[in-house]
């Protein structure tokens, strides 16, 4: 279950004296956004800064922060929009505290824009932004080490979590209007898995290093130009092409479950253009993040099994992503590879 963050207010006067370019705190305020670690922005007497406070338990420990970190110092080497961390007195860009790790980042003024917001030429932009990302950690990362396939969910379990959800969902007090959604979605998608279930894709190699956590809440922009990618806790060797569809999967669904498929498209295309990916490989990897979402569950997890509300907001498009994908099949697999 993520930690509560109610008792883990950051040590600001211990971690600014290892930061003495840093100044003398004058507020500290909590950033909204964030699912899995915690931000804080951090008022100083020398300006405005972001503290990240880590606390997604995979991701958490100083050896992968400092991976992370060195990642993104190259990245910015070569020109990519990140905001790499500030060294403190003795050159680390990791404060360990009771425990618990911090950084320390330059405040970057600007929002978040998820695809409505974004033109066709933002979309096209968007879709080179994160081929760029993709080749950049190609030349700043050591070569990925050999590694599993990475198997497909398995019908047989995905069915054991729809009853198990379906019962959590049905005995939850007081019952409301979300959980009558959450036992028709679940046994619609029961209905769609027994149809679709010899749909299966094989297992797939992991082809390179991405982000990990490519969506609208880890991008700020300026205007219409990209100023910071952001979060990198899930930096890892995965399949690259599927980054890309689950990213577009969550930038242009629509509140009602549907993709914006002629901004899909033009940032697919980028896509391809910025990498030399084709057509077949991104056909490949829509299918697998298809697959993905029909099998997948955890906005739920998180609410009846974590007893963590934080993601309800984000279910209704998200369980409504999975059908109308099913039902478009051919159509989002051609705006992806067309």
């Amino acid at each position: 279950m993520p930690r509560s963050y109610a008792t883990l207010a950051p040590p600001v006067g211990a971690l600014l004296r290892r930061y003495a370019a840093a100044g003398e705190p004058l507020s500290c305020e909590p950033v909204a956004q964030g699912l899995l670690n915690r931000g804080y922005r951090l008022s100083t007497t020398r300006g405005a800064y972001f503290l990240k406070q880590h606390l997604d338990a995979p991701t958490a420990d100083r050896a992968t922060i400092v991976r992370q970190h060195r990642a993104t110092q190259r990245l910015h080497a070569l020109g990519l929009p990140v905001a790499p961390p500030l060294a403190d007195n003795r050159g680390r860009t990791v404060a360990v505290i009771d425990g618990l790790c911090y950084a320390l980042h330059p405040w970057i003024d600007g929002r978040h824009r998820d695809g409505a917001q974004l033109s066709t030429g933002g979309s096209r932009r968007l879709g080179a932004l994160l081929g760029h990302v993709h080749t950049c950690l190609e030349r700043v990362m050591e070569s990925p080490p050999p590694g599993d396939d990475h198997e497909s969910a398995r019908p047989e379990d995905t069915f054991d979590a729809i009853e198990e959800l379906i019962r959590l969902a049905r005995a939850h007090r007081p019952h409301d209007s979300f959980d009558a959604l959450a036992e028709h979605r679940l046994r619609e998608r029961r209905r769609l898995l027994a149809q679709h279930a010899h749909h299966r894709p094989p297992p797939a190699a992991a082809s390179g290093w991405v982000h990990g956590d490519f969506h609208p809440l880890n991008l700020l922009y300026r205007g219409a130009e990209p100023a910071a990618i952001v979060d990198w806790d899930r930096l890892g060797v995965r399949p690259r092409a599927e980054e890309a569809v689950r990213a577009a999967a969550i930038f242009f669904v629509r509140p009602g479950g549907e993709l914006a498929l002629e901004k899909v498209r033009a940032y697919a295309r980028a896509y391809r253009r910025a990498t030399g990916a084709d057509g077949a490989e991104l056909a490949a990897a829509a299918h697998r993040v298809w697959w993905e979402r029909l099998n997948d569950f955890w906005t739920l997890r998180w609410r009846y099994q974590l007893h963590d509300r934080r993601a309800d907001p984000q279910f209704p498009a998200v369980s409504a992503l999975a059908v109308w994908w099913t039902r478009e099949y051919d159509a989002v697999r051609d705006a992806f590879a067309g």
